[in-house]
């Protein structure tokens, strides 16, 4: 009877052993390549991931998370504060941090993204006419002529904005249109958030898929979070205020 208590005690310590290796933390990213990182009552919290760089991509707070500010990857980890919790991965292409405007990858140099850190000036060679802000990706607005613009050659932002961008064909600054291709390059459509609310706006889907052409508010108009496009229709919510046209 002993022996099988001894037995049955080595057994039970074994198992305990298995699960405990089971139930280590095993870095996230080799998983399933999301690391969830979260600020709990505004304290920062360091996510340790073995990355050189991340990128955001979903925000899970209602406070903002802004790289530089409240989220930022060091030393193999993610640091997060001030209330910002979400989700990154392996930031990838090279382009994160102060690295250059750099090519955002798997577009082909469609895209660029350029990044005002710590609100300074910042301007990426493009060698183009013009230019549109495909995606907003920080928390602070970017407005065009106020926080972005393209000139001589080259996009600036400045306070803040952190966007990716498109070269713009033919040039439709102001609303005026501009030969995209593809659709009526003077279809737009503005559409706006009162009171913080969700507003859908009617989209002729025979024009394509929207782009963001002017953030008309203050408050930062930032694809997913506080915009986007669903059957027929632009959503615009948290404030934002902005005109929508085609590519």
């Amino acid at each position: 009877m002993k022996a099988l208590s001894l037995a049955s005690l080595a057994t039970t310590l074994t198992l305990g052993a298995l699960a405990g290796l089971t139930l280590s933390p095993a870095p996230a990213a080799a998983q399933t390549g999301v690391v969830r990182c979260e600020s709990q009552n505004n304290r920062e919290r360091v996510c340790s991931t073995g990355w050189r760089d991340a990128q955001l991509v979903r925000q899970l707070s209602g406070s903002a998370c802004v790289e530089g500010r409240t989220w930022g990857s060091r030393n193999g980890s993610i640091w997060v504060n001030g209330g910002c919790r979400a989700e990154f991965v392996e930031g990838r292409g090279g382009w994160g941090g102060n690295h250059g405007g750099g090519w955002g990858g798997g577009n082909s140099g469609s895209t660029i993204r350029c990044e005002s850190q710590d609100n300074r000036e910042r301007t990426c060679p493009v060698n183009w006419r013009g230019a549109t802000l495909v995606r907003q990706i920080s928390g602070s607005a970017c407005v065009e002529g106020q926080t972005w613009g393209v000139r001589r050659g080259a996009i600036w932002v400045n306070r803040g904005c952190r966007g990716e961008f498109a070269e713009s064909r033919g040039g439709w600054g102001g609303g005026n249109g501009g030969g995209w291709g593809g659709g009526n390059s003077n279809y737009t459509v503005t559409c706006s958030s009162n009171n913080n609310r969700t507003q859908n706006c009617n989209w002729d889907e025979r024009q394509g898929r929207p782009v963001l052409q002017q953030q008309l508010s203050g408050s930062a108009c930032q694809e997913g979070r506080s915009w986007g496009y669903s059957r027929g229709s632009v959503w615009v919510s948290n404030g934002c205020r902005a005109r929508f046209g085609t590519r």
